[in-house]
């Protein structure tokens, strides 16, 4: 029987609440799957609804919505009145670290998580390191979780010289030489401690090499977390990303430095690694399940740590070509169709049960 057929039948409508919001890693992960699952209904407000406003839609409005429809909800969240659904959880933050978050989201969701994740049928978690957090934060039971790592979309692959000079044309990047990172507000992201290790270590590797921060607007984003009053050298800003440059600009890259302190999966690591461009992460949560072997990996808490890993893969083009080769593979294994066709499965045995 098709996928098409199969949905047709079940009935299963999307909670696509969060589509309204700009793309991340969560928003990606939804549209994925819902490419890939024919037909399928989604349920969404009809404009983007901010803060409380966003979960009383989602808490009163969408269950009436339903009728006897089946609910996946890929988002984090889900209406509590609904047995009949499967919710995906990609972290829990909230659970482990509210001070990273609003006071009031953070309160919403220590209430919420553990009462939906015991109330609805499945729950799908993107890594094994999510499902042991969230048995031990919500008594969930163990059956109910089923771990389907994310995928990587088949435009993350290594770029001609032609198509990242361009880019980086486009973008302003001074060198041709560079370590990219991500520009990001959250704390986990740990972006202050990457500036400081960039700081002790720039005068020991070549001149022409420089930390590029994707995504970055404007100096207040960095120095909210960073003791500096000014930027490191040769620590330049691309402000905004277009999606459609991130392929290259993983590409031409000779290495991505990623050391967050969480991650619930860590999809840009995988991205680099499938353009061909090896990682330098944190050695902590789900990070190592993703790079394994392909990726340098180090304390995040550590300055000295992060220093001498950015170090290392600046001066070692040996060891960078061999992590090259290691991370094209590693990332052979993660496929947005096998993760849709797992979840679909999930979907379907949990919308048959009585």
């Amino acid at each position: 029987m098709s996928m098409m057929n199969v949905v047709a039948r079940a009935r299963i409508v999307v909670n696509a609440r969060t589509l309204r919001f700009p793309l991340t890693g969560v928003q990606r992960y939804t549209l994925e799957l819902i490419r890939r699952f024919r037909e399928v209904e989604q349920v969404e407000p009809s404009e983007k609804l901010d803060g409380i406003r966003g979960h009383l839609w989602e808490q009163f409005v969408l269950p009436a919505q339903l009728g006897n429809r089946f609910l996946f909800s890929p988002s984090n969240t889900g209406p509590l009145i609904v047995e009949r659904q499967v919710v995906t959880v990609h972290d829990v933050v909230p659970l482990d670290h509210p001070e990273w978050l609003n006071p009031r989201f953070a309160a919403w969701y220590r209430f919420l998580v553990p009462r939906l994740v015991r109330r609805v049928r499945r729950v799908i978690t993107i890594s094994e390191f999510t499902r042991t957090r969230l048995l031990e934060r919500t008594g969930v039971e163990p059956k109910k979780i089923v771990v389907i790592p994310n995928g990587v979309d088949v435009r993350f692959h290594p770029r001609s010289e032609e198509e990242v000079r361009k880019v980086r044309n486009t973008l302003g990047i001074p060198t041709a030489h560079y370590v990219l990172s991500l520009g990001s507000l959250e704390p986990r992201k740990n972006l202050h401690r990457l500036l400081q290790a960039w700081e002790r270590v720039q005068e020991e590797i070549p001149g022409d090499v420089w930390l590029v921060v994707a995504g970055a607007k404007g100096k207040s984003l960095v120095f909210r977390e960073v003791s500096f009053d000014r930027l490191p050298p040769r620590v330049y800003l691309t402000g905004h990303v277009p999606d459609e440059y991130l392929p290259a600009l993983y590409s031409g890259a000779l290495a991505f430095a990623y050391v967050s302190v969480y991650e619930g999966f860590g999809l840009p690591p995988l991205e680099a690694m499938a353009s061909g461009t090896p990682p330098l992460t944190g050695n902590r949560t789900a990070l190592p399940e993703v790079v394994g072997d392909a990726g340098l990996m180090v304390d995040p808490y550590d300055v000295e740590a992060i220093a001498w890993g950015l170090k290392r893969l600046v001066e070692d083009s040996a060891l960078r070509e061999e992590l090259r080769n290691k991370g094209l593979e590693r990332a052979r294994q993660f496929s947005w169709d096998k993760t849709a066709e797992l979840t679909w499965k999930v979907l379907q045995e949990a919308a048959q049960e009585g």
